[in-house]
């Protein structure tokens, strides 16, 4: 039967192209509508057409009216894709910039496709994250929960097969759906009719992509090759005619920052620098004082700052040879590589013996910063080819684009790169949702919102239900302008990685309200309260200050009320 439908819808296609109709048939985005009813809209000259190509037409338009009852969604159901770019920072955002109080603020705009986006829907002001370290940030995006509630708590952990996603749910609904990029949960894709991934973390350049058929070795820049792939399944591996879901994630800017199209932009000035680059931590808690993560002293020479040479001994950095095997970089490309990095490389070897720690650290800080903002360059460029696509085929109007970065990161704030901390660099994610029919253009929304609301708002926007386990809460009226006097007061934050983990950032767990930050680190019973209207940046806490007990005290009561809300009894353990 469904052959024969086939053939039928391939020969109604053709007599379409050989008859001339009087009047042309309305093609609607909802295909339901080709339904026998709607035949008897068309308008054709009946010496024209047989009764064989009726019968065929009719018989085509039932097959699309039956498959359509097979599926919970309709296709006018919208599509949606997400965006979830790993350590994409607010403050790297041209539509942030002229809104955040703190950090870098950058001379111009990196990201001329994402404002876009931004312009034409919503962009969300206070978005946090749960736990600011890649696999938990991706684990509350698929479930809807804390980290302590789908186990995956820290980087060393893998998603289980057993949790239910919102994918899952979207694929049983009649939803297609598909996984292209950045994966890192461990485990095998789940809920995806069609996946593209990177193995772990994955190399900015000549990739081995884990599929659903198997693995393919691909050649050429990730970013490109991640846009290439999700591009590829849109437009030979889906149905037309059905709703899909695609999360189409990229890998870039995670570090090591390593460019490609972009590699030489940025050579000609020096950007902006942040003004606690040279910070010393003196009104922080021990925690600060403890961490592994300085662009001065952390970052390597060449992993990170590209620098074959060791400048203090004259030797091969070490490392180096490890950037060129794990990327499998041919000839071409490293050269390439080499010939954009050379001279401010020269000019480090010339005057390294010169140089104070300061002048060190601006050095590391401007090739750190600049290669930073070449790959979220490249994203948005990659960005753009999607929304072109989208465009091209009028499927732009009717498709949910959610942009979001999987957490905030450190751009020289402190003198520091990385994530993890509660603190805004780190915390605060860039959330901008696109949808021209369904959302207004140019909303700034000041709601506290977080991660763990994405599955349900997706889920709720697709129609399906909302499982009660996810904890987090449907943006939809937000979305639509509205402001429930019941929205949230707070977010609750969770960091469950420690010393000698990577970076030795202390555990901890708090609160952020509209205007108070207050951290609690188990392992040094020590507290910090920033009040963000006078200190956006963080730095001096005035925690056990008079003036603050009753806000300290407020705010530790709101801890507890959240914990018990979520259930979180980690820490007492």
């Amino acid at each position: 039967m469904q052959l024969r439908l086939e053939s039928a819808a391939y020969l109604f296609y053709c007599k379409l192209k050989e008859k001339k109709f009087s009047k042309n048939i309305w093609l609607s985005k909802t295909t339901e509508k080709m339904n026998i009813g709607y035949l008897k809209t068309v308008k054709f000259n009946h010496n024209s057409i047989s009764k064989a190509t009726l019968c065929l037409m009719i018989l085509f338009s039932m097959g699309l009216h039956k498959s359509h009852a097979q599926s919970n969604t309709s296709v006018d159901s919208p599509n949606i894709i997400i965006m979830y770019s790993d350590d994409h920072t607010a403050q790297s955002i041209g539509a942030y910039q002229n809104v955040l109080r703190y950090g870098l603020k950058l001379d111009h705009t990196p990201t001329p496709n994402i404002d876009r986006l931004a312009e034409g829907g919503i962009r969300f002001y206070n978005a946090f994250v749960t736990n600011s370290i890649c696999k938990p940030s991706r684990a509350v995006l698929l479930t809807g929960m804390h980290s302590h509630k789908n186990g995956v708590l820290t980087n060393g952990e893998s998603i289980s097969l057993d949790l239910e996603t919102f994918p899952m749910i979207l694929q049983d609904n009649g939803y297609q759906t598909a996984m292209i990029g950045k994966w890192h949960l461990g485990t095998e894709p789940q809920g995806f009719d069609y996946y593209e991934v990177l193995y772990g973390q994955g190399p900015y350049y000549n990739p081995t992509m884990r599929t659903s058929n198997g693995d393919v070795d691909r050649h050429g820049h990730t970013t490109e090759i991640i846009t290439e792939s999700a591009l590829e399944w849109m437009r030979l591996g889906r149905e037309p005619d059905k709703p899909f879901m695609m999360i189409y994630n990229h890998k870039a800017p995670h570090r090591n920052w390593l460019p490609g199209p972009a590699l030489n932009d940025y050579q000609d000035r020096d950007l902006p620098e942040p003004s606690t680059l040279f910070y010393d931590y003196s009104g922080l808690a021990t925690a600060a004082h403890e961490q592994d993560m300085e662009i001065g002293t952390t970052m390597s020479w060449a992993w990170d700052l590209k620098v074959p040479i060791n400048p203090a001994t004259g030797e091969p950095s070490d490392g180096w040879e490890n950037l060129i095997e794990r990327n499998r970089l041919t000839d071409e490309q490293l050269q390439r590589i080499m010939n954009a990095y050379a001279e401010d490389n020269e000019y480090l070897y010339e005057n390294y013996d010169q140089m104070s720690n300061q002048d060190l650290l601006r050095w590391k800080y401007q090739r750190y910063v600049k290669d930073y903002l070449r790959v979220i360059r490249e994203v948005d460029d990659e960005v753009g080819k999607m929304i072109a696509y989208l465009e091209r085929e009028n499927l732009l109007d009717n498709t949910i684009v959610v942009y979001a970065g999987d957490q905030g990161f450190f751009l020289g704030e402190n003198g520091w790169f990385d994530k993890r901390w509660i603190y805004e660099e780190s915390m605060r994610m860039p959330l901008i949702v696109h949808w021209p029919e369904g959302i207004d253009a140019g909303i700034a929304n000041k709601n506290l919102v977080q991660n763990l609301d994405l599955a349900p708002t997706v889920l709720d926007l697709a129609g399906t239900e909302i499982p009660d386990r996810m904890q987090g809460r449907s943006m939809v009226p937000l979305l639509k302008g509205e402001n429930p006097e019941d929205w949230r007061d707070a977010v609750y934050y969770h960091y469950y990685e420690g010393p000698p983990r990577v970076h030795e950032v202390a555990r901890h767990y708090g609160v952020r309200t509209d205007r108070y930050t207050l951290v609690h680190y188990p392992d040094h019973n020590e507290w910090e309260l920033f009040d963000l209207e006078y200190d956006p940046d963080q730095i001096n806490s005035v925690y056990g200050e008079p003036d603050y007990a009753e806000v300290q005290q407020q705010l530790k009561n709101r801890i507890d009320e959240l914990q018990e809300q979520y259930e979180d009894y980690t820490w007492n353990e």
